[in-house]
C-alpha cells in the first residue's frame, strides 16, 4: 500500500519530478513568473551603503594592537615609551631647576638688594628728621655745620636711593606707587624744614611750629609709606625663597619611574635572550641615574645654603634694621620733646586714672621699649625686644659682639634719658638740653653720644650679617649651576641609548 509524503500532496503531474530533484540534492527551482532579482551594481539596482570612515586615531590604535601581538611590535612600543619617559624626565628637570635657580638668583641680585634699599630709604628719612630736630635745638638760631652736613647727606642719600629703586626692573605696582609718593613728598618736607630753619635763625617761635609740622609729615605720612615699601619688598623676598627652596618632586618622580622602567626592560631582555646586560639600556640607565643624583644633590646643597642665608642673614637683617629704625624714631621723639615743651600732649591710662604725657615723650618710650623691652609710662609691655632677638639670631662672633655693644649703649641711653627728663620736668631746661645734645662738661655721655653708639653698633652688625647672607646665598645659587644644561644633554643621550638598545634586539628579527 502506497504512503502519502509528509507535508501534503504534490501538485498533479509534478510529484515525481520534485522528488527526483530533491533526491539529487538540489534545491527546487522557485516558481516562475515573478520579477528576477537584480545583481548588485546592475543598472537600476539600489546602491549598497558605504562603510563609515575610520579616524586616524582609531586606525593607529588598531595598528598598535596588532603590533603588540608580535615581539617586534612590543619591542618598538617599549623603545618609544622609554625614550619619551627619559625626555619627559629631562624636560621636567630643566624646567623645575631653571625656575628655582632664577628665584635663587633674584634673592641674591633682586629682592634682597631692593629690601636693603627700602630699609636705607627709611633710615635716611628717619635720620634726616632726627638731625633736623637736633639742629633746631642747638640754639641761637644757627645750625651747627656738622649737623647741617649730616642732614644734607641724609636727604641726598634718600633721594639717590629713591631714584635707584624706581629704576629697578620687576617692581610691583604697590612698590612703584610708594616710591612715587615718597618722591613727591620729599620736596615738601625739605621746604617745611627750610621754613623752620629760617624762622629759627630769626629767633621767631613760629619756627618750632614749622618743625613740628614737618616732623608730623615725616612720622605720619612718609615713614609709614617707606615702611610699606620695605614690607612689600620683604614679602617679595620671602616669595622668592619659597620658590627657590622646594625639591623638584615632579622631576624626581619621573626620574625614579624612568630608572624603574629601564630596569624592567633590562630584566625582560635578560629573560628572553639570556643576555645579562643590554649596552644601550645600561647607558640610558647610567644617564638617568647621573641626572637624578646631580639634581637631588644640587637642590639639597642649594636648599641648605639658601635656608641658612634666610635664617642667619635675611631674618637677622630684618630684626637689626627694625632695631636701627626704632632707635632713630626714639631719638627723634627725644629731641622733639624738648622742642615741643608740652605743646602737644597725649592721654594715657595709668592704673585707674588717665594722665597727660608729652606726645613725643610717649613716642620715645614706645620706640625705646622696642629696643630694650622696657614698659612704657602706662605700664604696657612692648610687642618685641629687638636687641634681645638680634642677639639670639646672631651666629658669628663679630655679629654677637656688635649686638652686645648696642644693648649696653641702649641701657646707658635709657638711664641718661630718664635723668634728662627729670631735669626738664623740674624746670632746668638748659641742663636737660646739655644732657641730650652734649656740651655740658658735667655730662660726659649725653644721650646724643649714646644714641650714636647704638646706631654705630647696629650698623656694624648689619654689615656683618649682610656679608654672611651674601656668602651663603651665593653658594646656594652656585649649586644650581649646570643642572639645567645637563638635564637636556643627559635626557637626549638616555633616550638614544634606550632606542639603540631596543633597536639591537629588533635587528635579530630581520
Amino acid at each position: 500500500m502506497a504512503q502519502r509524503r509528509k507535508g501534503g500532496a504534490a501538485p498533479p503531474g509534478r510529484a515525481g519530478a520534485v522528488g527526483a530533484v530533491e533526491a539529487e540534492g538540489y534545491a527546487p527551482v522557485p516558481p516562475q513568473g515573478g520579477p528576477l532579482p537584480q545583481a548588485p551594481g546592475a543598472p537600476g539596482a539600489p546602491a549598497a551603503p558605504a562603510a563609515p570612515r575610520r579616524t586616524a586615531l582609531a586606525e593607529g590604535v588598531d595598528r598598535l594592537r596588532r603590533g603588540a601581538r608580535t615581539e617586534p611590535g612590543r619591542l618598538r612600543l617599549i623603545g618609544a615609551g622609554l625614550a619619551l619617559l627619559l625626555l619627559a624626565f629631562g624636560a621636567a628637570s630643566a624646567w623645575q631647576t631653571s625656575s628655582r635657580a632664577a628665584a635663587a638668583d633674584h634673592v641674591l641680585t633682586g629682592s634682597q638688594p631692593l629690601t636693603t634699599e627700602a630699609a636705607t630709604i627709611y633710615r635716611s628719612l628717619a635720620d634726616a628728621d632726627t638731625t633736623a630736630s637736633t639742629g633746631f635745638l642747638s640754639g641761637h638760631g644757627q645750625v651747627p655745620e656738622d649737623v647741617r652736613k649730616s642732614y644734607d647727606e641724609d636727604i641726598a642719600r634718600a633721594s639717590k636711593m629713591l631714584a635707584e629703586a624706581a629704576g629697578r626692573r620687576g617692581l610691583s605696582s604697590s612698590s612703584s606707587e610708594s616710591l612715587a609718593r615718597l618722591n613727591s613728598q620729599l620736596p615738601v618736607y625739605t621746604a617745611q624744614i627750610q621754613n623752620a630753619q629760617t624762622y629759627n635763625r630769626q629767633l621767631v617761635p613760629l619756627g618750632g611750629a614749622w618743625l613740628r609740622h614737618a616732623s608730623d609729615l615725616m612720622q605720619k605720612t612718609m615713614l609709614p609709606e617707606a615702611e610699606r615699601l620695605w614690607q612689600a619688598e620683604n614679602d617679595r623676598l620671602a616669595h622668592d625663597y619659597d620658590t627657590a627652596t622646594p625639591y623638584p618632586w615632579l622631576a624626581i618622580a619621573l626620574g625614579v619611574l624612568a630608572l624603574a622602567a629601564l630596569g624592567g626592560a633590562q630584566y625582560r631582555d635578560y629573560r628572553r635572550t639570556n643576555r645579562v646586560l643590554n649596552r644601550g639600556l645600561v647607558a640610558a640607565g647610567a644617564a638617568a641615574l647621573v641626572l637624578l643624583a646631580w639634581m637631588v644633590t644640587g637642590h639639597t646643597v642649594a636648599r641648605q645654603h639658601l635656608t641658612t642665608s634666610r635664617a642667619s642673614g635675611v631674618d637677622s637683617l630684618t630684626v637689626l634694621n627694625e632695631a636701627r629704625i626704632a632707635a632713630l624714631k626714639a631719638r627723634a621723639g627725644e629731641n622733639l620733646t624738648l622742642v615741643n615743651r608740652g605743646a602737644k600732649v597725649r592721654k594715657i591710662q595709668q592704673g585707674d586714672e588717665q594722665v597727660e604725657i608729652d606726645a613725643y615723650e610717649y613716642a620715645y618710650q614706645q620706640e625705646a621699649g622696642l629696643l630694650d623691652g622696657a614698659r612704657d609710662a602706662g605700664g604696657e609691655k612692648p610687642r618685641q625686644n629687638l636687641l634681645a632677638e638680634a642677639a639670639r639670631r646672631a651666629d658669628s662672633t663679630a655679629g654677637r659682639s656688635a649686638v652686645d655693644r648696642a644693648r649696653e649703649a641702649a641701657r646707658g641711653w635709657r638711664t641718661a634719658h630718664t635723668s634728662a627728663r627729670k631735669a626738664d620736668d623740674s624746670g632746668d631746661y638748659a641742663k636737660a638740653l646739655g644732657m641730650v645734645l652734649g656740651g655740658d662738661p658735667e655730662v660726659p655721655k649725653p644721650t646724643s653720644r649714646l644714641f650714636q653708639n647704638v646706631d654705630d653698633a647696629l650698623a656694624g652688625a648689619i654689615a656683618t650679617e649682610q656679608q654672611d647672607f651674601r656668602r651663603a646665598a651665593r653658594t646656594g645659587v652656585d649649586a644650581f649651576t649646570g643642572i639645567t644644561l645637563a638635564a637636556g644633554v643627559l635626557a637626549v643621550l638616555g633616550a638614544l641609548g634606550a632606542l639603540l638598545g631596543v633597536g639591537r634586539r629588533l635587528s635579530e628579527y630581520r
